[in-house]
């Protein structure tokens, strides 16, 4: 069931109105029995492999907490591996399959393993990392482990945030479930806002860049170096007002009822360096690589000089790519982030020491559209089709920059064919400036003045935002792009 489809326009209240009606005794059960309901709108029969894991993990919470010594490694690192065994077989399988069939190809062996008609269940990659951080954190000592198997699942299948996040802590979400939830104005009134916000996003920007950037990255041949280098910054907008209009109407949609999500995206795209961008973007997954990849790794290998620095931040980054997508341009994807952060580590002291010859805001500016350039490069392969597709897109983009520095966007002999028509092309790029502006405007705390501006004003502009999404929307019930991970 997506956000963004009439079904979730009536399961969301309908639930809502429910859960406050119920004693608080059997509310849990309610929002379970709704999660499962939300979940099985896509592919009902997976549902079992989240039970199967639901089991497992909240028995190795108890049987941790219960033992001591070796015997609590031992129940984690079987949570663990089963966990990632369970994610490994439907994400992975067929990925490491068609690379041994390379292997064998080149060998000139003529042995070819069929691949596995599987289809990965959605939400896979987020509800395991999940249920991960809660074994870890009772190994850990920092939670207790849940006794109550219903509100452990709840945990694990909380329907807003089931299948594309914020990935949550136990210390956070664990015990709100047991806390009896009050139908209060302010969380109504913040919660359609998020709402509001992250339908706007999706539909009125996210899907509306879809149509340009679809086909550009789908038949990129087809288009000149311009337009695919339009169709790359296109798409870096695409995936931020995607995905994080997602986590807008999660966060949003448990806010109603009275739960906080984390926040899961701070305005990444006005970062001046990629270590930045990875506290701003997608927060949940970088603060669980962080906690307990990265830094287990920089405890383990603080002995090995300037390894022990490139070492944890290329295995979190090249596991962050995986993470992402079975195939090597993921993989690709997550090395360029490690790379360029291992780069602003070794190289802080010499930048600081050349932005401060420049005026501040020129510096920032640089630091700035340098980010952001790199940034549009790494998405290069987290966008195209293929890897030959990813190689082709970075030579045109190549071709692109040298045309804009060189003049030549107009010489006779480029070619601009457009996937949209004039007036589609600037509906995209009005949203844009329009995201642009909302986010200046939320750095200089100025929706902090709107909260006490007059109510006319105030729902002026809500029902504005609602006319926009209603007129300049895009409702083709569009998938958000992080459900496929």
């Amino acid at each position: 069931m997506l956000f963004n489809s009439f079904q979730f326009l009536l399961f969301f209240p309908v639930v809502t109105i429910i859960y406050f009606l119920l004693p608080h005794k059997f509310r849990w059960f309610h929002l379970l029995a709704a999660s499962c309901l939300f979940y099985c709108a896509f592919i009902p029969v997976y549902i079992l492999i989240l039970f199967f894991t639901i089991i497992i993990d909240y028995l190795a919470g108890i049987l941790i907490e219960q033992s001591e010594g070796k015997k609590r490694k031992n129940y984690l690192v079987l949570s663990i591996i089963s966990n990632v065994l369970i994610l490994a077989f439907f994400k992975y399988c067929n990925f490491f399959l068609d690379n041994f069939n390379g292997i064998f190809s080149l060998l000139n062996m003529h042995k070819n393993i069929p691949l596995l008609n599987i289809i990965l269940p959605i939400g896979l990659s987020f509800h395991t990392f999940q249920a991960m951080s809660y074994t870890i954190e009772v190994y850990r000592g920092n939670h207790k482990a849940e006794r109550h198997f219903g509100i452990y699942a709840l945990y694990v299948m909380f329907y807003p945030q089931l299948v594309a996040g914020p990935i949550e802590r136990p210390q956070n979400l664990l015990f709100q479930f047991h806390e009896e939830k009050k139908l209060e104005y302010e969380n109504i009134s913040d919660g359609l806002k998020f709402i509001l916000w992250g339908m706007f996003k999706k539909v009125v920007i996210a899907d509306r860049l879809a149509i340009f950037t679809d086909p550009v990255f789908n038949s990129p041949h087809h288009y000149s170096p311009i337009v695919i280098l339009l169709g790359l910054v296109f798409f870096a907008f695409q995936i931020y007002c995607d995905f994080s209009g997602y986590s807008d109407i999660a966060i949003g949609t448990a806010r109603v009822m009275g739960f906080n999500l984390m926040t899961n995206f701070n305005r990444p795209y006005s970062s001046k360096s990629i270590s930045e961008f990875w506290r701003r973007w997608h927060i949940s997954l970088s603060s669980w690589l962080s906690d307990y990849v990265y830094t287990p790794l920089a405890i383990k290998y603080r002995n090995l000089g300037i390894f022990a620095i490139i070492l944890p931040t290329m295995i979190t980054f090249l596991i962050s790519g995986f993470w992402h997508g079975a195939g090597w341009k993921y993989i690709i994807f997550g090395g360029l982030f490690g790379i360029a952060v291992c780069y602003e580590i070794f190289t802080k002291k010499v930048r600081k020491k050349v932005f401060k010859l420049l005026p501040l805001r020129l510096g920032n500016l640089l630091s700035q559209f340098f980010f952001f350039s790199y940034l549009c490069f790494c998405y290069i392969f987290f966008r195209s089709n293929t890897l030959n597709d990813a190689f082709y897109i970075t030579k045109k983009v190549g071709v692109a920059v040298k045309q804009i520095f060189g003049k030549l966007i107009f010489h006779k002999h480029a070619t601009v064919n457009l996937p949209v028509n004039l007036s589609e092309l600037s509906l995209c790029i009005t949203a844009i400036l329009f995201l642009e502006t909302v986010h200046l405007l939320q750095r200089h705390n100025h929706f902090e003045t709107l909260k006490k501006s007059p109510v006319y004003i105030r729902w002026g502009i809500y029902y504005s935002l609602i006319f926009i999404i209603a007129y300049f929307g895009v409702f083709e019930n569009r998938t958000f792009i992080y459900f496929q991970f």
